[in-house]
């Protein structure tokens, strides 16, 4: 346990927040300090082939120890922390013995994390927990994956009489922003398939996703005089405000859980002459995805028939851009990768939540780039802001279930069993 805690704290008291105003891969100069701290280590753990490249993208190997042919299979995780909230002096607090009670984060702002609104606390009473200050993010999204990858290789290296295939590792900069995937070179990775370890809670297993798209939409205005302003100003920030009152109210992420889509503002800025608002379109459905898109560009032509003559040219510009799409479709046809991580999990005592991810993860695009890639769980909760806390016994389990998924793949039992179910 207390090996898997240094390594974590290691790793998120390094600054690795990610920045989509950034055209660079990283997007932030401060990834490479984690980025070359892990290719370090990798190499002192005993991995082969380890690599990164120019964009920060790092490749290693876990060589084959059995004689007959196994699959090649990957794992991946991210090491760019959430723009949402601040990564930067990261100072996490250790919490042995979790007693059930409120957890005081920051006694001077009154931070505290409680059971009384974050229910999910009471599952690990009696656990180790690994939490913040109160005034950053924790980095668990998705550091506790790295952490468990990296143990778990380590783990296997020590342990040479457990049976595994090749295994190959990736880490990525810039998940957080979309971008994790972009310049993952799935042939040179060369895996058959693999898991990302960046889910939530204990059991979880997903390979449905949101299909994604992001619009950024740009109000133009007329600033007057507000003394004479009568028939003249068009305040593009009530224009913005107007355009949001149009989208349907219960369909936001606080209103939405399971299947349900969602339209998401989350950045709004401007003044009377322009205002910029950025959301996101989410929908697991792609017929209701395109419907939602559909909807965006609808409200755009209304208002800007409604000000055509008034303005004298479109008053509003909307750019509505895909992100990803649900990798059910690239992972179904191979479902037996989903069985062998149920498998792994049940063996160890785990019960698989498999569920659709309401978000995304590189998982999601590196599917469409032909590494199907379900992904698991990493043990931590609230993600992205200061109540992020991850149980060190979830890490424990999500190493387990690496190893078990190596072991399972070696043994090729999985392939067996699918062929007499088709039969």
């Amino acid at each position: 346990m207390q090996h898997i805690i240094d390594r974590f704290v290691s790793y998120v008291t390094i600054d690795t927040e990610s920045d989509a105003n950034s055209d660079t891969t990283p997007s932030t100069a401060k990834q490479w300090d984690l980025a070359n701290k892990l290719v370090e280590e990798l190499k002192q753990i005993g991995l082969e082939e380890v690599t990164i490249d120019d964009k920060a993208y790092i490749m290693a190997t876990l060589p084959s120890n059995v004689t007959h042919e196994v699959p090649t299979i990957g794992f991946i995780s991210h090491f760019d922390t959430s723009p949402d909230f601040s990564g930067a002096n990261i100072k996490p607090q250790i919490i042995p013995n979790y007693d059930g009670k409120d957890i005081v984060l920051n006694a001077d702002k009154n931070i505290i994390l409680s059971p009384s609104y974050f229910k999910d606390l009471l599952q690990y009473k009696g656990q180790t927990l690994i939490t913040t200050d109160g005034t950053t993010l924790l980095g668990a999204d998705d550091k506790a994956g790295i952490t468990e990858i990296v143990t778990a290789m380590e783990f296997l290296i020590n342990n040479p009489e457990i049976k595994h295939g090749k295994i190959r590792i990736g880490f990525t900069p810039d998940e957080e922003i979309g971008r994790g995937a972009h310049y993952f070179d799935v042939d040179k990775f060369g895996a058959e398939w693999a898991y990302t370890m960046d889910g939530s809670q204990v059991g979880e297993l997903e390979f449905e996703n949101f299909n994604a798209a992001g619009a950024k939409i740009t109000f133009k205005g007329k600033s007057v005089h507000p003394g004479y302003a009568k028939g003249k100003m068009i305040n593009s920030m009530l224009i913005a405000n107007d355009f949001i009152n149009e989208l349907p109210k219960k369909e936001t992420p606080q209103e939405t859980r399971g299947y349900q889509g969602f339209f998401h503002v989350h950045h709004l800025s401007g003044s009377i002459e322009e205002t910029v608002l950025e959301l996101i379109i989410r929908d697991h459905n792609k017929l209701k995805f395109e419907k939602r898109k559909e909807l965006i560009h609808k409200i755009t032509r209304k208002f800007n028939k409604q000000f055509a003559k008034q303005f004298g040219e479109d008053i509003v510009i909307a750019d509505v851009k895909d992100q990803y799409y649900n990798m059910k479709e690239k992972v179904v046809p191979v479902k037996h990768i989903v069985n062998i991580a149920e498998t792994a999990m049940k063996e160890l005592g785990i019960k698989p939540i498999i569920k659709p991810i309401r978000g995304g993860t590189d998982g999601c695009q590196l599917s469409y780039k032909g590494l199907p890639c379900p992904n698991i769980f990493a043990g931590g909760h609230n993600f992205h802001g200061k109540y992020e806390y991850v149980p060190v016994e979830s890490m424990q389990k999500a190493v387990n279930v690496i190893v078990r998924i190596a072991e399972l793949t070696a043994k090729g039992d999985y392939l067996k069993k699918e062929t007499t179910a088709k039969k």
